[in-house]
């Protein structure tokens, strides 16, 4: 499944992380994963929320500089060697992988990964054949 997402790129100055919260927060937009990237001089926010056209319009309301893009999302066990599978269906069928993050939900015994990659059509095949399960509405 692809899952989109929203980069977002952020001076790494005092106040504008939160300044980036406060934005969806008056608008009642909620966030669903968030990972940071970062260095020094700036960083790179990558969101989902539960309204996420509205979250990069109000962002860009805002003033922050804003992007979108489309991620593959799977889900696997919850277990040592979930990832592997998946790293081995992309090595074998030539698919680099730009960057992932995961999170887990231990009550259910589940792991999913977004995935960014250049084709993602090709990312889907290759891990068709290798029946991994695409995540869910997520």
């Amino acid at each position: 499944m692809l899952v989109n997402q929203i980069a977002v790129f952020l001076e790494n100055r005092k106040g504008r992380m939160a300044a980036l919260s406060d934005a969806l927060s008056k608008e009642k937009i909620n966030l669903i994963e968030l990972f940071i990237a970062d260095t020094t001089e700036f960083g790179i926010v990558r969101m989902i929320t539960d309204d996420n056209p509205r979250a990069l319009k109000v962002l860009k309301e805002n003033g922050f500089t804003v992007t979108s893009n489309n991620l593959i999302g799977v889900e696997v066990a919850d277990v040592p060697g979930g990832l592997a599978s998946i790293l081995s269906a992309f090595d074998e069928n030539g698919i680099d992988i730009e960057y992932l993050y995961s999170f887990s939900r231990k009550e259910a015994g589940k792991a999913f990964i977004l995935v960014k990659v250049a084709d993602n059509d090709a990312a889907l095949k290759a891990l068709a054949k290798y029946n991994v399960k695409p995540l869910g509405k997520f």
